[in-house]
């Protein structure tokens, strides 16, 4: 039961905003369920995937994606998964805290600037400087998911929206669909580390299925600004409690 209520919040998350779900799910599943770090990374993208599939159809159908963006996004992300995945397999779990509430705050941060600064990027930049975002950030996104756990698109979505102009409804269907191979790729090297429970996997697939379909058809409807203060509050939250970690030691993996 425990498993559908946090398949539940990290399905109506991703389709709300455009993200895999990993940032509440990790969280929820160190501190509710009781999972080590690792384990949490590692099931939490098997959500990851099944919260972008599901996504991305939906935004497909809303016509809000892009699918030569994110096939390139994808393409490069799948080049550096597995070295995010294996690199959080040799840190202990205190440390990978930490990263993980400092990726947190700079992914907050990046939406409150948003928010201030509306119109940082505009749609009159030239579609070569556009590309090279995407191939950038693929790169630095494919591992990040493989290290922390989560899809990549709470990073991905700032950045397109203020880096490459594109517009916030767009980068969230970009980002579902580009998140699907490396998540894949992330799923698989966690899961010959041991680092995915699947005891808990049919209740957390359920719910996040009934989740993603309820949040993105809500996504359209509810307005930009409020969204995204309101994500940037509760990214804040988690973030400080993760810097907090207190050093300890110990094995990263078994």
């Amino acid at each position: 039961m425990a498993g559908l209520w946090v398949g539940l919040v990290a399905g109506v998350l991703g389709g709300l905003l455009g993200v895999g779900g990993g940032l509440v799910v990790v969280p929820l599943m160190t501190d509710v369920l009781k999972f080590r770090q690792q384990e949490a990374h590692g099931t939490s993208l098997v959500v990851v995937v099944f919260t972008a599939v599901a996504g991305s159809f939906i935004y497909y159908l809303h016509g809000s994606a892009d699918i030569p963006a994110s096939a390139l996004l994808a393409a490069m992300a799948l080049c550096t998964v597995r070295f995010g995945a294996k690199y959080c397999c040799f840190l202990p779990e205190w440390k990978l805290k930490r990263y993980f509430g400092g990726f947190l705050l700079f992914i907050s941060l990046l939406l409150i600037l948003k928010t201030l600064l509306p119109h940082a990027a505009e749609d009159s930049l030239p579609a070569w400087i556009r590309w090279i975002v995407l191939v950038l950030l693929g790169l630095l996104t494919g591992f990040i998911s493989g290290m922390m756990g989560v899809g990549g698109g709470s990073f991905m979505i700032p950045m397109m929206v203020l880096c490459a102009g594109i517009d916030q409804h767009t980068a969230q269907g970009i980002s579902l669909l580009a998140m699907i191979p490396a998540s894949t790729a992330g799923v698989w090297t966690h899961w010959k580390m041991g680092n995915v429970r699947t005891g808990i996997l049919p209740g957390l697939i359920a719910g996040v299925l009934a989740g993603v379909f309820v949040g993105a058809s809500f996504a359209h409807l509810i307005p930009e600004m409020e969204l995204r203060l309101i994500y940037a509050v509760l990214l804040l939250y988690i973030a400080v409690r993760y810097l907090r970690a207190k050093s300890r030691p110990g094995p990263a993996c078994m």
